[in-house]
């Protein structure tokens, strides 16, 4: 194609799939009809969700282990109805492409009462301005080329939604394109130097020295140097739960996860008593740091993040996190000898006792021995959440939750980005009652692609998280039969579980079943909760009362 034969639809999408784009998620409306029909004939596959929330968060999941995702929808209803999965993706670091419809530039001479809109044409833009890290609106054929590479490299470098606004007598205008190529941020050798220097004997100097594996080394696909920094200096490694996966679980010098006073004692100990806390890509967090009860000594401290490094109370704002991590690589860090650490206790075989109903610390017991190299977990915000928060993955990269915004419903729609991006693994997916209720009608669209999550229901009448802080009616949901949801849609299979040996079946069928999606629905006690809950909700209860 030659330059000057390439409509403004044409560049965006080319440049997304020069970024690696290959699926796009979305609802049609009449302001954004053009470019779908440009989307449809390009490479990149249009999936058609129900709702426009569900397609945020799918894409949302699809940008964490694709490395960029987009959402395409149409002005005002469509475009505020992501606002929430957008404010989710810019807290959490996921590299999200909003594109949105608009009347066009000749419709909204003299602001006319056209449908969709709120207040002014500029409304839904000033909104999204408060969510994204770059915006722009192709109004303009002689800068929309530029816009277009300017906002595409700012979600890529910053890995952060960004905003583009595509009005409808737009798309199909011929522009000649200025392509450009994304520029890293300049680096200061002198900081450089001294930083890894100083942390060089720190590190060395150093008795009990702890990395902590934080979410940034997700985002920016670190986690693989993480792994040779632990096994080149045989450091010992935790996460916190943003960054739970960043490495293998099971991997010898993985001692568990780091929640602050919410940790297990053992791992609490050892981090806090450490004399080098390494701290890679960490987001300090309410919940990553237990409700602020972490106890981490800012003196013994290196902190390494995309926007800066500090090394005890010196700053380097020159520094960031993808330099530093291999900058350790190179370092003369001393190998250190096998010590005792804490470890996760060893997996024990799940043998289910006859006539017993269910229960949410068995439950997960037996998911733990379920997971093999190719499942994906994603757990929903509540007890699924902080349940798995104790079972060990099995390999890095593969699981995912929305363990700091902590929006409900993220799930379901998230199984569709991460096996429409990766393919051969099969996503298992963890929900509540609750939670499913808000995003579970996404089980149609992957009935519509032929996508086969695993998905159990932490079924416990409602929102369970809440109860042990303050109870109440509020807290109660409506009772469906999820396990028929497969007789509405003509698709999957549903299993009604009740008892540790129903569980069990369901769970060995659900794997052997390769067709469709599966459906469990796990008949818990509604004050049954797992002991990660118990000691969240004992902080948090203190707080509301």
């Amino acid at each position: 194609m030659k330059p000057t034969e390439i409509t403004i639809g044409e560049y965006l999408i080319h440049r997304l799939y020069q970024s690696g784009l290959r699926h796009a998620f979305g609802i049609p409306g009449d302001y954004v009809l053009g470019f779908y029909k440009q989307l449809e004939e390009s490479q990149i596959k249009i999936i058609n969700t129900c709702d426009e929330q569900g397609a945020g968060f799918a894409a949302t999941a699809y940008s964490r282990v694709r490395g960029l995702g987009a959402v395409c929808i149409t002005y005002g209803v469509g475009g505020l109805k992501v606002v929430n999965t957008t404010a989710q993706a810019y807290a959490e670091e996921s590299p999200v492409v909003v594109i949105s419809g608009a009347p066009g530039v000749k419709e909204q001479l003299g602001n006319p009462l056209l449908h969709h809109k709120v207040k002014n044409f500029d409304t839904q833009l000033k909104v999204f301005e408060q969510l994204t890290v770059a915006q722009t609106v192709l109004d303009n054929p002689a800068t929309a080329s530029q816009e277009i590479n300017r906002v595409l490299d700012a979600a890529i470098c910053y890995r952060r939604p960004v905003y583009i606004e595509l009005p409808r007598d737009m798309v199909a205008i011929k522009i000649t394109p200025h392509e450009t190529t994304l520029q890293p941020p300049d680096v200061d050798k002198g900081p450089f130097k001294e930083a890894l220097l100083e942390a060089e004997a720190m590190i060395n100097q150093a008795k009990q020295p702890i990395i902590i594996a934080g979410v940034e080394l997700l985002r920016y696909g670190m986690h693989q140097f993480l792994q040779k920094l632990v096994e080149k200096t045989n450091i010992p490694v935790t996460s916190t739960l943003l960054g739970k996966s960043a490495i293998s679980e099971r991997h010898p010098l993985y001692i568990g996860l780091y929640k602050g006073g919410l940790s297990q004692e053992n791992i609490r100990q050892y981090v806090e008593s450490s004399d080098c806390i390494i701290l890679l890509g960490v987001l300090l967090t309410d919940l990553d740091l237990g409700i602020f009860t972490a106890n981490l000594d800012q003196g013994k401290s290196i902190y390494a993040t995309s926007e800066k490094t500090s090394i005890r109370y010196h700053t380097y704002p020159g520094v960031y996190l993808n330099g530093f991590l291999l900058g350790l690589l190179k370092a003369n860090l001393q190998r250190r000898e096998t010590t005792e650490i804490p470890h996760a206790p060893a997996l024990t075989p799940f043998q289910p006792v006859p006539n017993t109903k269910i229960r949410v610390e068995r439950l997960f017991q037996r998911l733990e021995t379920f997971l093999d190299d190719h499942t994906f977990v994603i757990a929903d915000t509540g007890d699924a959440l902080f349940a798995a928060a104790d079972i060990s993955i099995p390999r890095a990269t593969e699981f995912m939750s929305s363990a700091y915004y902590a929006s409900l419903g993220f799930a379901v729609p998230a199984s569709l980005g991460v096996q429409l991006a990766l393919p051969t693994l099969r996503p298992l997916v963890l929900v509540g009652d609750g939670a499913f209720q808000m995003t579970g009608m996404e089980v149609a669209t992957a009935a519509r692609y032929h996508l086969n999550p695993i998905i159990i229901v932490l079924n416990n009448l409602g929102y369970g998280t809440e109860r042990p802080m303050l109870d109440g009616s509020f807290n109660e949901v409506y009772p469906w039969q999820y396990a028929r949801l497969p007789e509405v849609l003509g698709a999957g299979k549903g299993f009604d579980v009740q008892t540790e040996e129903e569980f069990e079946a369901a769970l060995e069928a659900a794997r052997d079943y390769q067709e469709g999606f599966c459906i469990l629905d796990v008949r818990l006690d509604p004050y049954d909760f797992s002991p990660a809950l118990r000691r969240m909700t004992n902080v948090l209860g203190k707080r509301v009362k």
